[in-house]
């Protein structure tokens, strides 16, 4: 029975861990990230994703302290990567939406709040940027009218960006 009280306190000992080191990390990013100008959005998926890897690293420690098999483990983890793997195969435009999602975020001169076309031959798709998400643009029309679009659509499309400043910017498709 003494080594479950153990074993009781060491994943309360890494649960308050983890409240503390989200807490500091999470302070952190928001004073750096304000620091260099960079909006709210940007902050919200930073702080997102450092829980994410928070969180795993807290699973992992407690697993260490339950002492749950390896062997067990490792079949769980290798059964679940498979499946996934598989998944992302048959479902790539979910890997591509992702990775051009990443590249929007460090290395695309479009903000929260720009005013961007999407030049096609047949149609222009216009609007204000109103919210970048990991999978979709979401465009406001002039008209009003909410405008969800692929994050690798916009990689893949000439770009012009109307900053608020009036400064314009034109990007080109790889």
């Amino acid at each position: 029975m003494d080594a479950y009280k153990l074993e009781i306190m060491q994943t309360a000992i890494v649960l308050a861990s983890l409240l503390a080191i989200r807490f500091v990390i999470r302070h952190s990013i928001n004073r750096t990230l304000k620091k260099f100008n960079f909006t709210l959005q940007r902050r919200r998926i930073t702080i997102k994703m450092m829980n994410f890897f928070i969180i795993l690293g807290a699973t992992i420690a407690v697993i260490g302290i339950w002492g749950i098999e390896k062997e067990k483990l490792m079949l769980f983890l290798s059964s679940v990567l498979t499946i996934l793997g598989i998944a992302f195969f048959a479902q790539w435009s979910i890997l591509a939406n992702i990775t051009a999602g990443l590249i929007l975020y460090f290395n695309h001169p479009m903000k929260l709040g720009d005013h961007i076309k999407i030049l096609e031959k047949d149609f222009i798709i216009e609007g204000q940027v109103n919210d970048v998400t990991f999978f979709f643009i979401h465009l406001i029309s002039p008209d009003g009218d909410r405008i969800t679009i692929p994050n690798s659509i916009i990689l893949q499309k000439n770009i012009s960006v109307e900053h608020p400043d009036n400064k314009k910017v034109r990007t080109q498709a790889p």
